[in-house]
């Protein structure tokens, strides 16, 4: 196995904490009639495609000539998106500060929009701190498609074999390893703890 010089953070269920209903809960009281909602008008696939760089004005536009009824709680989705990212994972920060403190090479991909991912460095300061970023919404590629694995590495002078990549998401962490990377599935903070002492990294 090829020593590990460059590593790469997802954000989204690693570093912050990303949650829909948290906002939805308070606007669609009925549990029902909130998942019917998010299985039908304000869904996954939906909201993946601003992390591809879709505008909110035309994500929206879409929705409101499909469910006009629901016009409300469609512009509700990213009027109240800064509640569905209430707080980051302290300890998974703390790791990740660790290694950028100890001489690592650390940098960040994501699938999230442009807009929001901007409004989260404000609030979430850490998130300046790696070297840099690839941000879906601003390069219109999104993990697990093997286009955005290889920009980052262009884009930040790395050597796919000595690229470890931490991600929550299976796909995405076997879009990596299809693209030569390493690659390990988050859990939590102590499981990649000891992820990366197997790679001889301590934090």
């Amino acid at each position: 196995m090829t020593e590990i010089r460059h590593i790469v953070f997802d954000i989204g269920k690693v570093l912050l904490h990303y949650d829909p209903s948290l906002p939805f809960s308070r606007l669609i009281p009925d549990a029902a009639e909130r998942q019917w909602f998010f299985d039908n008008v304000c869904t996954s696939d939906w909201n993946v495609e601003q992390d591809r760089g879709r505008t909110w004005e035309e994500a929206e536009g879409l929705l409101l000539v499909q469910h006009p009824s629901h016009a409300e709680n469609i512009r509700n989705f990213r009027r109240h998106w800064h509640e569905m990212i209430p707080h980051a994972y302290d300890d998974s920060v703390a790791l990740m500060e660790a290694l950028i403190d100890g001489g690592r090479d650390v940098t960040m991909l994501t699938n999230f929009a442009s807009d929001t991912f901007r409004e989260a460095q404000e609030r979430f300061t850490f998130l300046k701190r790696p070297r840099g970023v690839t941000v879906s919404g601003d390069i219109k590629l999104i993990k697990p498609d093997r286009a955005i694995y290889d920009h980052h590495v262009k884009s930040f002078g790395l050597q796919p074999a000595a690229t470890l990549f931490i991600d929550d998401s299976q796909k995405n962490v076997d879009g990596a390893k299809d693209a030569g990377w390493q690659a390990v599935l988050f859990t939590d903070a102590a499981t990649l703890r000891s992820d990366l002492a197997e790679r001889g990294i301590e934090a």
